[in-house]
């Protein structure tokens, strides 16, 4: 049976993949990082003799290789999130890791990550698209909602993608959350949700202050890929918890990238959306 190796962050990202390569035939072999993959995981592997699970710190570069090697892998990918602050600050790198870090030009996310992958390539282990067998979860072109955005929510958007493609550019974060064509929120190191989440803190503070403006306005929240996206890492996801801060942020419209964005939980997802007011555009990248 062909072998499959998931190096597995948290989320519920790891589980759709490797239920998807388990329907595809496939043996998986789980890299399981103990700060970030769900404990959930093992139970996985105790229900079925075809994945195995092998945890390791985040930093282990050595460990993983030696991993994937002694299970005869030759195609990886990355599935879950890792948080940018595990990533920078929590990562006890082992001495490869130590190495490649000190190799780098720019200690941001791509740079690091695609780093990790050459290193696997060059060991033999091939790194592959992480929406391998995910690709019906992508999102397609057009309104995804009953409700199209409004003419207000349109100009933000547009707005809201040349800024968003501007920081993502930069691997500062991929979401920005507008209001009348003023910036609210970027998204960094605190990812998404949190960045919506401050977006609502913002407004409603100002309206506890007296800002009439604030009344006038709805937050819309735009979400790109990386003008040069790495389908490997880091691709953008939606799930009904992005809908839920939305909810609380009292945001009225999202939009993501088409062909370029995995929607988690899809009919929960458009449900809850419909049942808050909240408008869902998948736009091509222009």
């Amino acid at each position: 049976m062909t072998k499959l190796g998931l190096i597995a962050g948290n989320g519920r990202f790891p589980f759709l993949l490797l239920d998807a390569a388990r329907a595809h035939g496939l043996e998986v072999v789980v890299a399981a990082i103990k700060e970030e993959t769900d404990p959930e995981m093992n139970d996985r592997a105790a229900a079925d003799s075809g994945v195995r699970v092998h945890w390791l710190s985040l930093g282990e570069l050595s460990k993983l290789i030696e991993t994937f090697q002694k299970e005869n892998v030759t195609r990886a990918v990355m599935a879950g999130q890792v948080k940018h602050k595990q990533i920078f600050s929590s990562i006890r790198p082992d001495w490869r890791l130590a190495k490649l870090l000190l190799s780098l030009r720019t200690k941001n996310t791509d740079m690091l990550l695609g780093a990790v992958a050459k290193v696997l390539g060059d060991e033999g282990i091939e790194l592959i698209s992480s929406t391998a067998y995910l690709e019906p979860l992508l999102a397609e072109a057009g309104v995804l909602t009953d409700r199209a955005p409004s003419e207000q929510e349109q100009t933000d958007i547009a707005y809201g993608r040349d800024v968003a493609n501007a920081i993502a550019g930069y691997d500062i974060g991929q979401t920005v959350v507008v209001a009348s064509q003023a910036c609210v929120a970027v998204e960094a190191m605190e990812g998404t949700d949190a960045a919506i989440e401050r977006a609502g803190a913002i407004m409603k503070t100002m309206a506890a202050e007296g800002d009439p403006s604030t009344f006038d306005r709805s937050l819309t929240v735009v979400k790109v890929a990386k003008p040069r996206q790495d389908m490997r890492f880091d691709v953008p996801v939606i799930g009904l918890k992005t809908i839920e801060a939305m909810e609380h942020a009292q945001a009225t419209c999202l939009s993501i990238e088409a062909g370029r964005t995995l929607i988690f939980d899809r009919d929960t997802v458009l449900l809850r959306a419909r049942k808050a007011g909240i408008a869902i555009v998948a736009t091509e990248r222009g």
